[in-house]
C-alpha cells in the first residue's frame, strides 16, 4: 500500500504502536465515527444541522488524504498540518454534533483522542529526522 521501507527508516517516538494496532485502531474508530454520524442523522433537527454534516465530511476528506501525504509524498510536515486541522475539525465535531445528539458527540471522542496521539507521533517524526 505504501513504501513501508521509507516508514522503517524513520526515527520514531518509544511510543510508537506496532502496525498492527494502527490497523484495529482504525477499524474500530470509523466504526464509532459511522455510528455517530447515523445518530446524529436520526437526531432531531437542529439550527446548526447542516453545519455538522459539512463539517464531518471536510474531517472525512482530510483524514483519507493524511496516508497519501505522508506515505505516499513523504511530506510529513504537510501531513502534520492536516492532523492539526483535523483536530479543530473534529472538535468542531463534537460540538455540533453535541447539540443535536450527546451519544452521537460521545462517540467522537475516542477519534478525537487518537488524533491528538496521532499528531504526537507525527510531530516526533518531523523532530527525530
Amino acid at each position: 500500500m505504501y513504501n513501508n521501507l521509507w516508514y522503517q527508516t524513520l526515527n520514531k517516538s518509544a511510543l510508537t504502536p506496532p502496525g498492527e494496532v494502527f490497523s484495529i485502531a482504525w477499524t474500530i474508530l470509523y466504526i464509532f465515527m459511522a455510528i455517530s454520524l447515523f445518530l446524529y442523522i436520526k437526531s432531531e433537527k437542529t439550527k446548526w444541522k447542516i453545519l455538522g454534516f459539512w463539517i464531518f465530511g471536510l474531517q472525512l476528506v482530510l483524514n483519507l488524504l493524511w496516508s497519501p501525504i505522508f506515505f505516499f509524498s513523504h511530506d510529513v510536515f504537510l501531513a502534520f498540518v492536516v492532523i492539526l486541522l483535523l483536530i479543530i475539525l473534529v472538535f468542531w465535531n463534537i460540538i455540533l454534533f453535541y447539540t443535536a445528539s450527546k451519544p452521537a458527540a460521545y462517540m467522537l471522542v475516542p477519534y478525537f483522542l487518537w488524533l491528538i496521539f496521532a499528531a504526537y507521533l507525527n510531530f516526533e517524526i518531523i523532530r527525530l529526522n
